[in-house]
């Protein structure tokens, strides 16, 4: 299934509520895959730096409420939890918003 291209304005303004919400910061779209624990092919992934308070719980309900907003299903890997090769090539593949 190929899900509609999402609109930027719109991103970027769903994006922004849920930083105001949650304690983090998301740096850019990842290409699909990136973030392994999201299975749908239509899901959006995300590159995100936490702030300090951000627990795993926040982290979870931030995935779900962007997803709620995007009406798909949204993956969102932490930089922090990055090791290896992918700290360096996932910042790289990061699209900005």
């Amino acid at each position: 299934m190929n899900a509609p291209d999402i609109n930027r304005s719109i991103l970027r303004m769903h994006v922004a509520a849920i930083e105001e919400k949650f304690p983090l910061k998301i740096i850019g779209q990842l290409p699909r895959g990136s973030a392994a624990h999201v299975f749908e092919d239509e899901a959006v992934d995300f590159l995100a730096e936490k702030r300090p308070g951000l627990s795993l719980l926040d982290l979870c309900k931030a995935e779900g409420e962007l997803a709620d907003r995007l009406g798909r299903p949204v993956g969102i890997v932490l930089r922090s939890g990055l090791r290896g090769s992918e700290a360096e090539e996932f910042p790289a593949l990061a699209k900005p918003l």
